[in-house]
């Protein structure tokens, strides 16, 4: 099978890639695939979803090579149904590849044609805020923890920066990620385009964040 195009959306949690991937998703001939998605279609009285559950359950990461055979799996049956036409879609994902490890295992199936970073090291209060509101909302008190926080946007930057720096630069474009949501989708639009003239500036990250986070994200 041919390799089929595909958009990265890469964002630290809060940063609304799942809503631009929504959004995109929407147009013809894009289809928005969250790894999140894949997860919830896991029957969990099947035998994957009892394999899935002994991890989820302890709430330990699912092992690379799982979550993979997961994807490819939801993927083959999204193209069987005709949900996904690969000579004809581009695919945009959401939360996947995670780490280098799951990058490498993409190459195989996906051609990346862009990569979006939704960036918002620029002001990461605003981050805590959005995600302590999101969290308060959705009654999931753990999470709204300031420590707990911090320590998921931490590992973010920490997992993200080899995955970034593996894809060409001309591939990469940065994007605001805290604009109104249609100045977000403005500038995602404008890059998948090729009109970067019209892409707003991304506010540089205050010095002692740029040092502790490196030139990649």
């Amino acid at each position: 099978m041919d390799k089929i195009k595909a958009i990265l959306l890469f964002g630290a949690p809060g940063s609304g890639k799942g809503t631009q991937g929504k959004m995109l998703g929407t147009l013809p001939g894009f289809h928005h695939l969250a790894c999140g998605a894949v997860f919830r279609s896991i029957d969990l009285n099947s035998e994957v979803g009892k394999v899935f559950l002994t991890y989820s359950s302890k709430g330990e990461l699912v092992p690379d090579d799982f979550t993979m055979r997961l994807w490819r799996e939801y993927i083959d049956k999204l193209i069987h149904t005709g949900a996904l036409k690969p000579e004809n879609t581009v695919l945009v994902l959401d939360g996947i590849p995670r780490n280098v490890h799951q990058a490498k295992m993409l190459d195989q199936y996906i051609e990346v044609v862009k990569l979006i970073c939704l960036r918002a090291v620029h002001d990461r209060d605003e981050m805590v805020r959005r995600l302590k509101s999101r969290a308060l909302k959705e009654n999931r008190l753990d999470d709204a923890n300031e420590k707990t926080i911090q320590h998921r946007l931490e590992v973010y930057d920490a997992e993200s920066r080899p995955v970034l720096a593996r894809y060409p630069g001309d591939r990469r474009v940065d994007v605001d990620a805290l604009q109104s949501p249609i100045g977000v989708a403005h500038d995602i639009l404008s890059a998948i385009l090729g009109r970067f003239q019209e892409l707003h500036a991304v506010p540089p990250p205050p010095p002692a964040m740029a040092v502790k986070i490196g030139s990649n994200l």
